[in-house]
């Protein structure tokens, strides 16, 4: 099976990218959705974090206070690790099960975290979507409606953007429009279909 991992920091376009792909007919299994799916409720992750952090995590209707446990961890590196070794396994099994289940001709496999997860080993080839840094911080943080300061704190704490131009097979660039990016999608989807056909 050909997998394309797909990745880009916050406000890159990975989105638009994804959306370009489907219309070509090919599966997105997003990581994003996985790790919810992760601590859904009833979810043992759920459990082990309630336990761990307190009650206070978990909100009335039983699901994670997401932006509560955010805020636990933001600059406790050994509770991000914690968290990290708890659900990453998880995220991992789901993800391999959604893999499994694809009938295209190749998959993609979104994942912000990519490379920093090794989710990059599940992937037979990646493709870094790669914008100005300027344009990634207006973009996220009108999109978001946060402040640009907030953006510029996540794009630190995220792997940088010149290491992810190393570790990436394909780069495709997202400072133009919206008709560009079409342009190089489809010549990358060309060029996939060609090397999915001989895995």
């Amino acid at each position: 099976m050909f997998v394309l991992g797909i990745t880009g920091g916050i406000g890159s376009g990975k989105t638009a990218v994804t959306d370009i792909f489907s219309e070509f007919n090919i599966d997105v299994i997003d990581a994003d959705i996985a790790s919810r799916k992760a601590v859904e409720k009833g979810s043992s992750c759920l459990k082990e974090i309630e336990d761990h952090f307190g009650s206070e995590m978990i909100l009335e209707d039983g699901s994670l206070d997401r932006q509560k446990l955010r805020e636990v961890i933001f600059d406790k590196e050994e509770e991000k690790d914690w968290l990290e070794k708890l659900l990453h396994p998880q995220i991992l099994k789901i993800i391999n099960s959604e893999l499994a289940e694809s009938k295209t001709i190749y998959t993609i496999l979104v994942s912000p975290l990519l490379f920093e997860t090794g989710q990059n080993k599940l992937c037979s080839r990646t493709l870094l979507v790669d914008v100005e840094e300027q344009l990634q911080i207006s973009r996220a943080s009108k999109r978001d409606n946060v402040s640009e300061e907030q953006i510029k704190n996540i794009i630190e704490a995220q792997m940088s953007r010149s290491d992810k131009l190393g570790l990436a097979n394909d780069i495709v660039t997202n400072n133009g429009s919206l008709e560009d990016l079409k342009k190089e999608i489809i010549s990358l989807h060309n060029n996939y279909l060609k090397l999915s056909n001989k895995k």
